[in-house]
């Protein structure tokens, strides 16, 4: 005869265990090195900002978090490797606008940014800054275009990769102050600059915390940011708009995410620590003297911030024809 008490009494237990497990791998986590997977080459502002959050994470944790920069095939390479990988919290990653519109410039792709990823925390928004080796005869946006338009079929514009804010900016660019460019992809900032620095390219919207530095020491010059509003970082800078191009407004982002299936209570544990990481004043103050504005986001926030990305930049890349082998 079947003790009822006994069998609902083993069914309550069945039900509780996942939940106290969840509790206890929490608890202990991470009990070794932890990856954070960087899509891009070192050198940008992906990897600087990297760099400032997973030092903090690693003194907060005992535990090293580890940057591993995974650069090529504009971020897809290094996105699908942090799919791919098992979902126990010790491979996350640190990605950016090319997650959101990838889907709209390869036919196909070897993952599903939303289903197959687990949001954690929005970390900042910042933006791109317009700016050309010291050796070009522009020295405001308008001058530029009139060299642009001078140079027909002279002019290329470099950027990061396929997709990035910093090719979005210069294709935004390109249609609405109607000039001609040649876009040169690399893979990642640092190679970007290094033909910008001698003018080997003639203009790159790159992110303000890798060209900044490079802008404040007169190895480049900056003309202006892309948002619709300055920046405390760089005051001296007037936004695109309103230097002859009205209506260019593009800003950027860094988030944190982890593989889909990852454990909620190891996704709620990171998005503390992360949260935490953040807002302490020395790594605030580290992030921001970067040129970006620290936001944090809960998980929520971060899987709708991404899918309004999608929703913006979507129907921009169909209307201007970008695919991912321009």
């Amino acid at each position: 005869m079947i003790d009822r008490r006994k069998l609902i009494s083993a069914s309550a237990a069945a039900l509780v265990a996942p939940a106290v497990i969840g509790r206890a791998q929490a608890q202990a986590y991470p009990n070794r090195f932890v990856r954070l997977v960087v899509p891009f080459p070192p050198g940008g502002g992906t990897d600087a900002i990297a760099r400032v959050v997973s030092a903090k994470l690693s003194d907060m944790w005992g535990q090293q978090l580890v940057v591993e920069n995974r650069g090529g095939g504009a971020t897809n390479i290094g996105t699908e490797q942090v799919v791919r990988s098992d979902p126990d919290g010790y491979t996350i990653m640190l990605h950016s606008m090319p997650l959101a519109v990838n889907k709209f410039l390869f036919p196909s792709l070897p993952y599903d940014p939303i289903a197959d990823l687990a949001p954690i925390t929005l970390i900042c928004e910042y933006p791109n800054v317009m700016a050309v080796p010291i050796s070009s005869p522009a020295r405001s946006v308008r001058e530029f275009i009139d060299h642009a338009n001078a140079n027909k079929g002279k002019i290329s514009f470099a950027s990061s990769g396929h997709g990035t804010s910093v090719h979005l900016s210069g294709e935004l660019f390109k249609r609405l102050a109607k000039v001609e460019m040649l876009h040169v992809p690399y893979r990642g900032a640092g190679p970007a600059l290094n033909d910008l620095l001698p003018g080997r390219v003639d203009v790159m919207f790159n992110n303000i915390g890798a060209v900044l530095p490079l802008i404040q020491s007169r190895k480049l010059r900056g003309l202006a940011v892309t948002t619709a509003k300055r920046t405390p970082a760089a005051p001296e800078l007037a936004p695109i708009a309103e230097e002859g191009v009205p209506g260019f407004d593009v800003s950027s982002w860094y988030a944190l995410l982890a593989p889909a299936k990852t454990p909620p209570e190891i996704i709620r544990k990171l998005h503390a620590d992360t949260i935490t990481a953040i807002n302490d004043p020395k790594i605030k103050q580290r992030l921001e003297g970067l040129g970006v504005v620290v936001r944090g986001s809960t998980p929520a926030e971060l899987g709708a911030y991404i899918k309004n990305e999608m929703d913006k930049w979507g129907p921009v890349i169909k209307e201007a024809g970008i695919t991912g082998t321009d």
